[in-house]
This record gives C-alpha cells, sequence and structure tokens, in this order.
C-alpha cells in the first residue's frame, strides 16, 4: 500500500531538507500535482487583460512554487490555506501590472537611461508643464509602435521587477529568449532617443 507523504514533508523534501526517502524532485512535482486543481479554482475568479486562461494559470504556479519556498510549520495555519492565500495574492499582483501595461513605455526609457535630462526645467511654468506632457504622449506613442505585443509583455514584466527566470516561465520561453528580447527593446528605445535628441520627430 502506497504511504502518502504529508505536505510538510514533501517541502522539507523540495528544498533538500527531508529524510522522507523522496528526492527534491519528485516531491515538488507531486506538491504541483496536488495543488494544480487549486490554482485552477483561484484562476478561475479573474481575467487578466491582455492574456489569457494560461496567463493566469501560469501566475497562480508562480504563487504555488513560492508558497513551497516560503512555507514555515512555525505558520499557525495548514500549507494548503497558505499556499492558497500565496496562489491569490501573486494573481491579483499580476492583473494590477497588466493593467498598468499601456504605461509603461515612457516609464521604460526612464528606466534603461536613454532619457536625456539635461534640458529638464527646474522651475516649470504651466506652458512647459504642457509641452512636457506632449512630448511625454507622443515619446510614448513612438515607442508602442516600434515595440512587438512580446517585446512590449516582457517589458512590462521586467519593469514590474519578474527576474528573467519568472518572465521565461510565464511566456514559455527560455531565459535566453528573454534577454534577447530585452535587448532588442534596449536597442529600440534606445533608438528612439536618439532620434529624439537629434530633432528626427
Amino acid at each position: 500500500m502506497k504511504i502518502l507523504i504529508s505536505d510538510e514533508e514533501l517541502i522539507r523534501a523540495a528544498r533538500g531538507i527531508g529524510r522522507s526517502g523522496v528526492s527534491s524532485t519528485y516531491a515538488q512535482e507531486e506538491l504541483i500535482r496536488r495543488y494544480k486543481k487549486l490554482v485552477k479554482i483561484k484562476a478561475s475568479a479573474y481575467f487578466l487583460p491582455g492574456g489569457d486562461w494560461e496567463d493566469i494559470i501560469q501566475e497562480g504556479m508562480i504563487g504555488l512554487f513560492k508558497a513551497i519556498r516560503d512555507y514555515s510549520s512555525n505558520y499557525d495555519v495548514q500549507f494548503n490555506s497558505f499556499a492558497a492565500l500565496c496562489i491569490n495574492r501573486q494573481i491579483i499582483s499580476a492583473i494590477k501590472a497588466s493593467t498598468r501595461l499601456k504605461h509603461i513605455p515612457l516609464n521604460a526609457s526612464l528606466a534603461f537611461d536613454f532619457v536625456d535630462t539635461e534640458d529638464e526645467d527646474t522651475s516649470p511654468n504651466p506652458e512647459t508643464l504642457f509641452i512636457d506632457r506632449e512630448e511625454k504622449t507622443d515619446i510614448e506613442q513612438h515607442i508602442r509602435k516600434a515595440l512587438s505585443p512580446l517585446e512590449e509583455k516582457v517589458l512590462a514584466l521586467h519593469m514590474n521587477g519578474r527576474s528573467y527566470a519568472e518572465i521565461a516561465q510565464l511566456l514559455n520561453k527560455n531565459v535566453k529568449a528573454i534577454d534577447n528580447t530585452i535587448q532588442r527593446v534596449r536597442r529600440k528605445v534606445g533608438k528612439i532617443m536618439e532620434e529624439r535628441k537629434a530633432g528626427g520627430y
């Protein structure tokens, strides 16, 4: 008869500190098998703007991985409750990040250090502020046109603090592909900012 290993034992084994005699790989796979249904249940309550069902499932799985990584038997909750909380939080966080997607391009160009700040007016008047807003809108539009849907999604996730590995998992790509995409974005945004400084638009 097959002996059922507790969640706590599997978590310890998954971290390589268990004494249950099972490998970390098996432990992780078993926890995923046990809780994938919970991920789907949680995902069914949400809609991810610009995404689809699989995107939400992937976010839920990341939440599950974090639960496995962070859970402690010292917590006053069972693992299933802790996992549900982590899954829920991860999905909600992804949805919030997705709703900010339309406002990412200009912020991204700032973060990539492509924006020339030498011309900033330290005491802007209303007319200057209005021109600046128009200019920023124009820059955003150029960046949007330059990026492919994949590049825009990768950029949004990257600017939201996701690691290359997390982005790769979410988008079903390998880490090298994500790195290449980020480099393409850098080049495209850099070119746009150079054209701006040269008076190209």
